[in-house]
């Protein structure tokens, strides 16, 4: 494995999903402090209600915290928030800016994550430069009112594709040991760290989880 795709894979093994409103009553930072201390890898700001200048204060200072602790930090859809902060991966949705645009302006060292639910899907953003795969969503899930929740099959033949993958979507304490049962290389969550009454708990059973999918 090149050093990389090693890096990527740690960066993408638990990832925090966040916004102020997801991490209330605590901070992102406090959210994610608490993550981290749990074994969250990476953590991904994704913010739609602050103002640039807001969001750009938001991220730098989430930046700087992912820095002091040797995590990955992740911008959602801004690839100009991304370049300014120095953000170490951007992921796109369906609906964002078009993989192939942001991968030409995005610096080649970095990490480019688009969401997909479909195997063409995939397929195209991995033509158009995608280094990993959002896959989701492989549970029901009420963070987002587009999200399409993926049959088995359709998961299996993305991850069949062999590119770093993700899971998204209703992934909890409960169920995680499923999600990781689906081959992928780590699970990106919302709920299950922010409305946790011990986030570092949980996230330790989080990754503890994927050790259950293992056979002897």
């Amino acid at each position: 494995m090149s050093a990389g795709r090693e890096r990527l894979e740690e960066g993408l093994r638990l990832m925090l999903v966040i916004s102020r409103g997801e991490a209330a009553p605590r901070t992102p930072a406090e959210l994610a402090k608490l993550a981290f201390a749990g074994g969250a890898t990476s953590l991904q700001l994704r913010e739609k209600h602050l103002t640039d200048h807001e969001l750009y204060q938001e991220a730098l200072a989430l930046r700087q915290l992912c820095r002091e602790r040797d995590k990955m930090f992740v911008i959602n859809d801004r690839l100009d928030l991304a370049l300014a902060v120095d953000a170490d991966f951007l992921h796109l949705g369906q609906k964002d800016l078009p993989a192939a645009v942001a991968a030409r302006l995005w610096p080649r060292h970095k990490f480019l994550g688009v969401s997909v639910n479909t195997l063409d899907q995939a397929k195209a953003a991995l033509e158009a430069g995608a280094d990993y795969l959002g896959v989701g969503a492989v549970f029901p899930t009420g963070s987002k009112d587009d999200a399409v929740l993926m049959a088995k099959e359709a998961v299996d033949s993305i991850v069949a594709l062999g590119a770093p993958t993700i899971a998204i979507g209703g992934i909890s304490v409960a169920n995680a040991a499923s999600a990781w049962g689906m081959g992928v290389n780590g699970l990106a969550v919302i709920s299950a760290l922010a409305g946790a009454d011990d986030p570092q708990m949980a996230a330790s059973k989080l990754i503890a989880a994927a050790a259950l999918t293992k056979t002897p």
